[in-house]
């Protein structure tokens, strides 16, 4: 029997004579890929389970896969002869037989005629992807590295309200008496320097953030990430009242619009449990066995960056390493997971009087984390030991303050030692019902505190939050939320005086996804006393402000 009349017989070939107009978008590319794939091809027509010697073109198929090896099956060993082919799918394997056959016969010569148009509609689609293949292989910047951007603007601004608003108030100790410091002083400033006027005026704000993410086996990540941003003169940088500080607030220490590289670390598996990692710029936040947390505000830098308990995940950042191990269990089942990491901010620094990795001025932070997460729930316990020159990065301006002492002064060093329990709840379908985070922390600063050198008098500070959050609100992909808490306070002195620095942060928001890749955050915060024992005596002075945060991902 000649070939054509074998591929007559075919039920590919049957599909081939359909008068069907057909079109380029006809073309089914599950299909084609189906009788392409050299993966799937056949040897013997055996090896088709539903293909049986009583079919009438039994021999026709086998002499097309013995003799020219051009036919494929499914990947579950069938041939499936009694669906239709398309005139595309049919195209395709005349192609595939065309590629095998040494001789052009006439009949060959036929039906290369009769699918001329298709042949060459499905060669131009070939040479087009090759050369878009070709396109973004000569235009990428690299085969191992991936850029993933972010780019947030923030408007906004703060007021100041209260009986101390427009006061350049007294400080005073623990202990009645009154501190005398040099310079003008207001709510949250450090001795001797000038507070200056408060910083309520309406600010457009900016941060960039650009993440190089490189894997060189699929399972390691080396991170570099470069970053700027001009938060330094504005309410919402937190440095004149660190409550007030937003998440995403940054700016170099070279100054507004320097692009500084803020993330450089490499992480890698250890057996398949258990990952670690090394980097020259690295957070300690960024190496925890579980995220504690479910609330997603991306605004307030205590509530949200450090789930309520700053004092144990300060995010520190410098030098550092870290191990986490995460029990390998079933999709979906409840899972064990511990970390370690240690965080040296001075590492760089060959000065054993000012820098240096583990010396006492090193400025580092040693968190250990264990806990226990599921499908939709984790709980967390976490324990930090800060070295002399690590501060808690939140806090009341009394209280902040004191973890940033200069360790000069201090007989021993200002290290601290901190502990939080976190943990969340949330629900497996959105609706009414929020989910629910939580964090309480406490910090007890080291019993070498000097009270003769220094106003602060901190022995002890507690922290707390409470977070809610609903997810597709009014529109799917929307959000909203609202937390409250106490960022850390005094609540006990060496000199054994009764500590005023209580306060309460709350913040309220509504996240409106514009896009995949844009979204408008309108908010508002509130503070009760952001200077806490700062505050003079029988006087308030609080903080309202307002955001609108637009971000960009790209």
């Amino acid at each position: 029997m000649k070939l054509f009349q074998k591929l007559l017989l075919a039920p590919a070939a049957l599909g081939l004579m359909a008068p069907v107009a057909a079109s380029a978008a006809d073309l089914n590319i599950a299909g084609v890929s189906q009788y392409g794939a050299s993966a799937d091809q056949v040897t013997s027509i055996t090896q088709f389970s539903d293909v049986q010697p009583t079919d009438w073109a039994y021999q026709a198929l086998s002499n097309l896969i013995e003799r020219y090896g051009c036919v494929a099956g499914y990947p579950n060993g069938t041939f499936r002869g009694e669906r239709a082919l398309s005139r595309w799918e049919a195209a395709a394997l005349l192609n595939a037989c065309l590629d095998r056959v040494t001789e052009v016969t006439d009949e060959l010569k036929r039906l290369i005629d009769e699918f001329a148009k298709e042949l060459a509609v499905l060669k131009g689609r070939v040479d087009r992807l090759d050369a878009k293949v070709a396109e973004l292989e000569a235009t990428q910047f690299s085969t191992t590295t991936k850029l993933r951007g972010e780019a947030t603007f923030d408007l906004g601004a703060y007021t100041y309200g209260g009986s101390a608003a427009d006061t350049q108030p007294t400080v005073h100790n623990n202990n009645g008496t009154v501190k005398t410091v040099g310079g003008s002083y207001g709510p949250g400033k450090a001795p001797g320097k000038t507070q200056g006027p408060l910083l309520n005026a309406f600010t457009f704000n900016y941060e960039v953030r650009l993440n190089f993410d490189t894997s060189f086996t699929g399972k390691d990540l080396l991170r570099t990430r470069l970053r700027a941003g001009n938060f330094a003169q504005s309410a919402f940088d937190g440095g004149q009242y660190r409550i007030t500080k937003l998440d995403k607030s940054f700016e170099s220490s070279a100054g507004a619009n320097i692009v500084d590289v803020d993330r450089l670390y490499y992480t890698f598996p250890i057996g398949k449990e258990v990952k670690a990692t090394l980097g020259a710029r690295v957070r300690n936040t960024e190496m925890l066995a579980i995220t504690p947390s479910a609330y997603k505000s991306n605004i307030s830098d205590f509530l949200y960056g450090t789930f309520g308990t700053s004092g144990v995940y300060n995010k520190e950042t410098g030098s550092g390493a870290g191990l986490v191990w995460k029990q390998k269990v079933e999709k979906g089942q409840p899972y064990l997971a511990a970390g370690i990491n240690y965080v040296d901010k001075n590492a760089q620094d060959g000065n054993p009087n000012t820098g240096g990795i583990a010396t006492d001025a090193g400025g580092g932070s040693f968190l250990a984390q264990l806990g226990g997460a599921g499908n939709g729930w984790a709980l967390t316990g976490a324990y930090r030991y800060g070295q002399c020159g690590s501060d808690i990065r939140s806090g009341t301006a009394y209280t902040y303050a004191a973890s940033r002492v200069s360790c000069a002064t201090l007989d021993g060093g200002a290290a601290t030692n901190s502990f939080a329990l976190n943990g969340y709840w949330q629900p497996s379908k959105s609706g009414i019902v929020p989910s629910i985070s939580a964090g309480w922390g406490i910090t007890t600063f080291n019993d070498g505190y000097d009270v003769a050198s220094n106003v602060y008098d901190t022995k002890n500070a507690q922290s707390w939050m409470v977070g809610l959050q609903w997810n597709d609100v009014f529109v799917k992909g929307n959000s909203a939320g609202m937390a409250v808490g106490q960022a850390p306070f005094t609540t006990s002195t060496f000199s054994d005086a009764t500590p005023q620095d209580g306060n309460y942060t709350w913040e309220w928001w509504y996240n409106f996804q514009v896009t995949d890749n844009i979204s408008v955050t309108p908010a508002l915060m509130y503070q009760s006393r952001p200077a806490g024992q700062n505050t003079p005596q029988g006087e308030t002075f609080n903080a309202f402000g307002g955001v609108i945060q637009v971000g960009f991902k790209f």
